[in-house]
């Protein structure tokens, strides 16, 4: 790490969980953060103010009027701009440190698995079945850890898969095909803060996974329920039949 970059990060160097040397895996560190809306937009601002050395963000949408409440990276100027480039350019202003690689475009099988292969861990902050299962699988099959989010009205969800370990769940024991709904923040809401949250949970998790810190969140998912202010953990059991992880495959 440069001695100039020091003071910034002294408040994180003082953690004795973390320290010099953990400053430093983080600036050898490179996330790669799927979907810009709102648990992107929370999740990409902390985790380059970590002092992140490289960060791979991935989006094809532009900015509307109606992100703005919940997707804290943006502002009118932005509106009609693609969502990675304005996150790009908002991160640098924040962190010109930190390297920031834009991949501007809807990313097939192929080139998702050369992406997750390329980072250190992956957040999944997209909002549909068919895009989850995908990071998924790239992640099995590079051994990547893979950190995925969800929000909608006033609640949320948070898991760690750490694919770089042996055994454990993935997303698709969790959620199969059957699970999906239609449901959307367009469609049913979603209270600004609550995404927010969300977003910085996972920043923390990745964080962790970056540092060598083990996740009491592994394998676990994690809810929150923002109108009764509380949560609640459950385990994830690996399926036998699972079509990514079983032990068929």
């Amino acid at each position: 790490m440069p001695t100039d970059q020091t003071p910034r990060f002294a408040r994180q160097i003082t953690l004795p969980q973390i320290g010099a040397s953990g400053q430093q895996r983080l600036t050898n560190g490179h996330a790669l953060i799927i979907g810009l809306g709102g648990l992107g937009s929370a999740a990409s601002l902390y985790i380059a103010n970590t002092g992140i050395g490289q960060l791979t963000i991935n989006d094809f949408d532009r900015v509307d009027i109606t992100n703005l409440p919940r997707q804290i990276l943006f502002d009118e100027q932005d509106v009609d701009e693609f969502k990675t480039t304005a996150t790009a350019r908002r991160l640098q202003q924040f962190n010109p440190a930190t390297r920031i690689n834009e991949l501007n475009q809807r990313l097939a099988a192929a080139e998702l698995l050369e992406a997750a292969t390329n980072s250190d861990v992956v957040l999944d902050c997209t909002d549909n079945f068919v895009t989850r299962g995908m990071i998924n699988r790239a992640c099995k099959l590079s051994r990547t850890p893979l950190i995925t989010g969800a929000a909608i009205r006033f609640e949320g969800q948070l898991t760690v898969f750490r694919h770089d370990q042996a055994d454990g769940p993935c997303y698709n024991c969790l959620y199969t095909e059957a699970d999906e709904n239609l449901e959307s923040c367009a469609g049913q809401g979603i209270l600004a803060p609550v995404v927010g949250t969300i977003g910085c949970m996972m920043a923390t998790e990745a964080t962790k996974i970056l540092l060598g810190l083990d996740s009491q969140l592994a394998g676990r998912l994690w809810v929150y329920d923002a109108l009764a202010g509380s949560t609640k953990t459950l385990g994830i059991r690996q399926r036998t039949d699972c079509p990514v992880c079983g032990a068929d495959n």
